[in-house]
């Protein structure tokens, strides 16, 4: 009968520091940890973490948020582990699966979390559409302007440069200079 803990932060640039000392204060035996979006799909140290659970063994996280983004991935992970008998605590809101009042109140905080991350979308396209009505432009500059295939033809013909030359001069890569060369 462990207790595994499991603590996830969305980026690279966050702390796990706050997860883990609350779950080495529970008194977790073993922690998996990992930085990678919730929304993510492929979570090595959650696989890891699941596979690892035995019969018995109790899984704690800090926030409900940290298992799982969406009600349907989070119902998904409670089955599963409910199918290997293992108990979930979420510690910040003192939630035990032990208990039906438990149960309920993982599923309701699953929602809003599901709730809220369509609410950030939703956020993000609005200033996206605000951005594009402005005329700001999203991705990369196009490296091949008129006057870029102009001066890549110029260096082929007119002054005789190989191909690695103009790679070298224009910063471009093998494949933008050859297209450029084919434009019309």
């Amino acid at each position: 009968m462990a207790l595994v803990g499991y603590a996830r932060v969305s980026t690279l640039g966050q702390s796990l520091e706050v997860q883990l000392q609350k779950l080495e204060a529970a008194g977790v035996d073993k922690v998996f940890e990992e930085k990678k979006s919730g929304v993510d799909a492929n979570r090595p140290a959650l696989k890891q973490c699941l596979d690892y659970l035995r019969q018995g063994d109790t899984l704690l996280i800090s926030r409900i948020d940290r298992l799982a983004r969406s009600a349907e991935d989070l119902l998904r992970i409670v089955r599963e582990l409910e199918e290997k008998q293992v108990t979930i605590k979420v510690l910040d809101q003192s939630i035990d699966t032990r208990d039906a009042a438990g149960k309920a109140f993982l599923g309701m905080l699953a929602v809003f979390a599901e709730f809220e991350t369509n609410i950030r979308k939703e956020r993000q396209m609005d200033g996206i559409a605000k951005a594009k009505a402005k005329g700001t432009k999203f991705g990369r500059k196009k490296a091949l302007t008129a006057e870029v295939i102009s001066s890549i033809k110029s260096m082929r013909v007119d002054e005789e440069r190989t191909i690695p030359e103009i790679m070298a001069k224009t910063g471009l890569s093998k494949a933008t200079v050859y297209r450029a060369l084919s434009a019309s």
